[in-house]
C-alpha cells in the first residue's frame, strides 16, 4: 500500500498517474456520450419547438472538466439540457482546473459545470475573471471541505483540532510510511485545495510532524478506506459532495477536525472560514457554478440563461457518486443516472428549458 503514496517531492509519478487516468476517463466519457447522442433531437421536439426553431441550431458546444469521474453526472446533465435547446454538444475534454478556466476564458472550450467558489477563485482570477468568464446562478450550494480522522482514534486520544498534531506522539498515530510523521492524504496537484493544505500546514506549525501526502487522490482514498476497515487510524482531506462521505460518515465513522484559526492563501487571504455552526474546519462553504465563456454567453442568451438557472441538490450528487463507488461506473450507468434524474425531476428540467427558450 505504501507504494501508492506520493509526497510533494515526487510529482512525476503522480503526473503520470493523472495522465493515464485522464485518458481512461476521456474514453469512458466519449463512449457515454456516443450512447446518448440520439437523445437530443427527440427531446427538442418534446420541448414543443421544431428543430429549426431552437436557439442552438447549428451551434457547437465544447464542455471541459477535470478527470474526476465524480464530475461526470453534473456535466452530462448540463449537456442534456443544452441538447434540448438544439445545441450540438461535443464530448467533453479533460484538463486540470487551472487550464480548464483558461480554456473557457480564451474560448477554446465553452463551459465547465464544476467551478467552486471561492475554492477556485485563484484560477478564476488568473484566467481573466469577470471580464472573460460568466458565473451566474448557483448550480449546487453549500459544499464543505476540511480534514477528517477516524472517530475511534479521535475519541481515544481526545483529538478535535488539526494543530494537536504538533504533538509528535499524536502525529505518529497517522504515520503510514515509517518516518514518524502523520501522513495527511491531500488534494491532487492542480486542485484548488492544494495551495490551501500546503499553506495551512505551515500556518499551523505542522511542518515538523505532518507530511502532505499527494498523488492520485482516488487511489490514495481507496487505500485510506482499506486502512480504516483494518482498524488503523486515518487522516485525510475531504469534501462534499463525494461518495466517501456516504461510506465514512461524519459524526459516525469519522469526524471533522477544527483548525485553530482562519488562514487562507492567495485571493482568499483574510477570509473567515468559521461556519454558521461556530466550528472552523479551515475552509469556507463553497457553491458550485456553471462557468462559461463570457463572449459566447452574450451571443447565446438561451444557453446563458440555462447556465444561470440550473440547480441541483448536493445530496443528489453525493448519491450518484456513491453509485459510482459501488460499481455503477460504466458509460451506460452514467447515462442511466442522468436520464433517471431527469425523469424524476421532469417538471424542473422542462422549466429550465422553457425559461431558456424565453431568454433567446
Amino acid at each position: 500500500m505504501d507504494k501508492t503514496l506520493h509526497t510533494t517531492a515526487q510529482p512525476h509519478r503522480a503526473q503520470a498517474d493523472n495522465a493515464r487516468r485522464q485518458l481512461l476517463l476521456g474514453a469512458v466519457a466519449t463512449a457515454a456520450l456516443g450512447m446518448g447522442a440520439g437523445l437530443g433531437h427527440g427531446a427538442a421536439w418534446a420541448a414543443g419547438q421544431p428543430g429549426d426553431a431552437l436557439p442552438g441550431k447549428g451551434i457547437t458546444v465544447l464542455p471541459v472538466k477535470s478527470a474526476l469521474a465524480e464530475e461526470n453526472f453534473q456535466t452530462l446533465l448540463v449537456m442534456r439540457a443544452l441538447e434540448r435547446l438544439g445545441y450540438t454538444v461535443k464530448p467533453w475534454e479533460e484538463l486540470d482546473y487551472p487550464l480548464i478556466h483558461v480554456a473557457v476564458a480564451n474560448g477554446d472550450a465553452t463551459f465547465m459545470a464544476n467551478h467552486w467558489n471561492p475554492h477556485h477563485a485563484e484560477f478564476y482570477k488568473q484566467a481573466g475573471g469577470d471580464a472573460k468568464l460568466s458565473r451566474k446562478g448557483v448550480y449546487a450550494a453549500g459544499a464543505a471541505q476540511g480534514y477528517m480522522i477516524d472517530k475511534k482514534t479521535a475519541d481515544a486520544h481526545g483529538i478535535t483540532h488539526l494543530d494537536q498534531l504538533k504533538d509528535p506522539k499524536l502525529a505518529a498515530l497517522f504515520d503510514i510510511d515509517g518516518d514518524g510523521k502523520a501522513n495527511l492524504i491531500g488534494p491532487n496537484a492542480g486542485w484548488g485545495g492544494e495551495a490551501v493544505v500546503a499553506h495551512q500546514i505551515k500556518a499551523f506549525g505542522l511542518q515538523g510532524t505532518v507530511s502532505y501526502t499527494q498523488g492520485n487522490y482516488p487511489a490514495l482514498i481507496a487505500d485510506t478506506l482499506a486502512r480504516f476497515k483494518a482498524g488503523k487510524p486515518v487522516l485525510y482531506y475531504a469534501w462534499t459532495p463525494y461518495w466517501l462521505s456516504n461510506v465514512l460518515r461524519p459524526g459516525q465513522e469519522v469526524i471533522w477536525l477544527q483548525v485553530p484559526f482562519s488562514s487562507m492563501p492567495g485571493v482568499q487571504a483574510g477570509m473567515d472560514t468559521k461556519l454558521p455552526n461556530g466550528r472552523n474546519y479551515g475552509f469556507p462553504l463553497n457553491n458550485e457554478y456553471i462557468v462559461a465563456n463570457k463572449v459566447w454567453v452574450e451571443k447565446h442568451p438561451a444557453a446563458g440563461k440555462l447556465f444561470e438557472i440550473m440547480e441541483i441538490p448536493l445530496n443528489d450528487i453525493s448519491q450518484q457518486n456513491r453509485l459510482l463507488h459501488d460499481g455503477q461506473s460504466k458509460p451506460a450507468d452514467i447515462e442511466r443516472h442522468v436520464n433517471s434524474w431527469i425523469k424524476a425531476h421532469q417538471k424542473i428540467f422542462d422549466g429550465w428549458i422553457a425559461q431558456a427558450l424565453a431568454a433567446r
